[in-house]
């Protein structure tokens, strides 16, 4: 699928000063990024976002880490430790429309770029924060990373199996997740901001926002009265067997189907006794409902695991789902990478980055007529100080060299 030519553009000079590191701040940039907002990363002339460096990376070069979360994003080096620089900073939040940081608890007011400050340079300025715990917490001077995060939001104590002790989830919801929650919260600020021209402050704590992504285990507690506990493959909300991941061959450590019969459509576990060949439970009383299924799990899904085991995942996804049963294949991140029909809609693309050469990655998943927005590489660190610097502050090239020699930028 070609990309050229097209991008969302729904953020059109929209401008984001981004004062964000490692993952849950710049996720929700990129977000923007990638929605057309100009984001201009502010970095520390020496190093940068510690992103990028934080994981394996090609010798001498940026880590593929950062540029999964940097993405179509410009970058400026400041020297915030030079009172120019942070004066630097005030003026390019004068021209901004939302600036967004999250260092450690009270490192920004410490630098003299705390709300207030910004506030009465540009009070038309979504201002907003990424904390690993909220305003008024106990513990709202911690630092905090994703795994902190997901340990003190809950998801851990739901992720594993029963009786086993808990499991970080492989994904980093609590630094990406948190970051999505921030970003639709800044297009709602900035969708308000056009009718009254006012800005605000935005403030997000990590362990808050996990809260928002465990709404199903709070609704298990409600009805049991007790706290949700962990349920390895099946879902929190209740057991309607079958329903969890099967085996398939040739038995690798992906190699399994996940099968969903719902409570809410019976047709669903009647067209799998028809699939593996086993009519005759149909219309028995002892498998008739999830209830009484229930009783008998572990028989159930031995029988199901039996008829998996003679396919690959693959076409055992492929035989489920066309029997109008939900089923899905535990596909690993090669196996995604190397797909072509997600390259063909656009949903993987090619980074063509200058120092580390072409980098397929995900782009945004969303689709805007038709296609996802085009990706563009993740900045080398400064890049991008000339031409930021002369359109949003107006300054010649020479002012920006003076700059640049003093040790500011």
């Amino acid at each position: 699928m070609s990309m050229e030519g097209i991008g969302a553009g729904c953020l059109d000079g929209v401008r984001v000063l981004d004062l964000t590191q490692f993952e849950a701040g710049p996720s929700c940039t990129e977000a923007l990024a990638w929605l057309g907002a100009e984001v201009v990363k502010v970095e520390n002339p020496k190093g940068g976002d510690p992103g990028r460096h934080a994981f394996a990376m090609p010798e001498g070069n940026d880590s593929w880490y950062f540029l999964l979360f940097n993405a179509s994003k410009k970058s400026v080096t400041v020297n915030l430790k030079e009172p120019a620089g942070v004066e630097l900073v005030k003026q390019m939040a004068g021209a901004a429309d939302v600036m967004i940081e999250n260092f450690a608890p009270g490192a920004i007011e410490r630098l003299g770029l705390g709300y207030d400050v910004i506030k009465a340079v540009n009070p038309s300025l979504i201002y907003a924060q990424v904390k690993g715990f909220g305003e008024g917490s106990p513990y709202e001077n911690n630092l905090a990373f994703d795994m902190i995060a997901q340990a003190c939001g809950g998801l851990m104590s739901i992720t594993g199996e029963p009786d086993q002790p808990p499991v970080k989830p492989g994904t980093t919801v609590g630094d990406t997740g948190t970051g999505m929650l921030l970003a639709i919260s800044i297009l709602g600020a900035l969708y308000r901001r056009k009718s009254t021209n006012q800005g605000e402050r935005l403030q997000l704590a990590m362990q808050d926002a996990m809260l928002h992504y465990i709404r199903v285990a709070f609704a298990s507690q409600a009805a049991t009265g007790i706290a949700a506990p962990r349920a390895g493959a099946k879902l929190l909300s209740g057991t309607n067997p079958p329903c969890g991941i099967y085996p398939c061959k040739p038995g690798g450590p992906n190699d399994y189907v996940y099968i969903y019969t719902s409570r809410a459509n019976p047709l669903h576990w009647q067209r799998l006794l028809e699939l593996i060949g086993r009519e005759d439970l149909i219309g028995n009383d002892d498998y008739a409902t999830g209830a009484v299924r229930a009783e008998r799990e572990d028989e159930i899904d031995e029988m199901i695991a039996q008829w998996t085991r003679q396919y690959d995942k693959h076409e055992a996804m492929r035989l489920i789902g066309g029997a109008g049963i939900p089923a899905g294949a535990v596909l690993d991140t090669q196996e995604l990478q190397d797909d072509p029909d997600f390259e063909r809609r656009g949903i993987m693309q090619t980074m063509p980055h200058p120092s580390n050469g072409d980098f397929k990655m995900p782009g945004w998943p969303v689709r805007h007529d038709g296609a996802p927005p085009k990706l563009a590489p993740a900045p080398l660190l400064g890049e991008h100080a000339e031409d930021v610097l002369g359109r949003w502050l107006e300054l010649r090239p020479d002012a920006v060299a003076k700059l640049r020699d003093d040790g500011v930028i």
